[in-house]
């Protein structure tokens, strides 16, 4: 039997994983014990009662094939070398290893365990609890989430972003920055567009401190809590030797049509790694991922792989406010997008952030 070994167990490499493990003898490596539905992470912060809910232990995930935790250090053609030394040779190998995010958006693993982390989320959410004045540095998606999960939390605490772009969600319907500006106002939560601090605070983030910052523009702004939400990076260094391909000036993967690394028709890459026009979000990766499939079981039926992953360039948005707010732009049955009704962003995403999905998927 053909040995599939799938590096990275986030979005899209349990979608693979679970999809290949009946047809081959599959290995999921990843450095953490548990799955991580980021997505809700932000209310696991200011919620006890949901910080256990992000993580889902991987050993209910697999019926045949077997988790390797470790950190790959190296890959080629022919499988993977982890930190500890050890080869994992592949017949079939799929790079799925996404993106580093600082916390919350991304909890403390693989450092510690999904227990540890789950605690880690409820001693930041006590350190919350001492603070009046939040500010959050970033208002992309992460950013805005974080903000409206404070402010559900806590209505009385002064939440301020503060974002070095001219304009809140870049790329998205002019109607839905509108409708986000509205409920923002509606909120509380004041959004400082255009301007960006000389320098990071002088206190750890996610501690309740007194601090000050300066603006590029002379303003002051006081807090007594802040959170770094940007800049996050493809999770690629393992691919910096060169012995599998040469990453782009992006640090990502060039790959075809078929998502196979260019010069590889057994190696496959997606999700926030591949150099793909799609935003680098889990929606995204999850879509790519039947491509990915699709190819890998027609190899080892002894087919070709004729699957082709057509990037689509219409933007899409589902971005909770807590549970009862948020905005989202969708497709259009024209082909273009449209303003996601609030209801439509409550109902697919706010009200449970996807975790009865990720349930189903890990058997929990």
């Amino acid at each position: 039997m053909s040995k599939v070994v799938v590096v990275g167990g986030g979005y899209a490499g349990t979608m693979v994983a679970k999809a290949l493990d009946p047809e081959a003898e599959l290995i999921l490596i990843d450095p953490r014990d548990s799955f991580v539905n980021v997505s809700s992470s932000m209310r696991a912060l200011v919620r006890p009662d949901w910080a256990d809910r992000p993580f889902f232990a991987y050993d209910r995930l697999l019926d045949r094939g077997r988790i390797v935790r470790g950190s790959v250090t190296s890959a080629d053609a022919a499988g993977v070398t982890l930190a500890s030394g050890e080869r994992v040779n592949a017949d079939y190998l799929v790079l799925a290893t996404g993106s580093a995010h600082a916390y919350p958006a991304r909890p403390h693993l693989p450092e510690t365990s999904a227990t540890e982390a789950a605690r880690d989320l409820r001693a930041t959410g006590q350190q919350l609890v001492r603070a009046g004045r939040v500010l959050i540095i970033g208002g992309g998606p992460v950013g805005l989430e974080l903000a409206g999960e404070i402010r559900e939390a806590w209505p009385d605490k002064h939440v301020t972003i503060i974002d070095r772009s001219s304009q809140a969600l870049p790329g998205y319907l002019p109607e839905v920055r509108e409708q986000l500006h509205r409920q923002l106002d509606g909120l509380g939560i004041e959004l400082r567009l255009g301007t960006a601090i000389e320098s990071m605070p002088d206190v750890p983030d996610g501690v309740a401190t007194a601090f000050a910052v300066q603006t590029t523009d002379g303003e002051a702004i006081t807090a007594d809590i802040w959170f770094r939400c940007f800049g996050s990076q493809p999770n690629t260094g393992f691919l910096d030797d060169g012995a599998l391909t040469e990453l782009t000036e992006r640090h990502t993967v060039a790959v075809d049509g078929h998502l196979n690394v260019v010069g590889h028709p057994r190696v496959y890459a997606l999700g926030d790694i591949a150099e793909l026009p799609d935003a680098k979000m889990a929606t995204w990766a999850q879509t790519q991922a039947p491509t990915v499939i699709e190819n890998i079981l027609a190899q080892l039926r002894g087919g070709d792989a004729t699957s082709v992953y057509e990037p689509d360039a219409t933007p899409r948005l589902l971005l909770p406010l807590g549970s009862r707010f948020g905005v989202g732009q969708l497709p259009s049955p024209d082909g273009g997008s449209v303003p996601a009704p609030v209801e439509a962003v409550v109902q697919r995403k706010g009200t449970d952030l996807f975790t009865a999905r990720f349930a189903e998927r890990f058997g929990s």
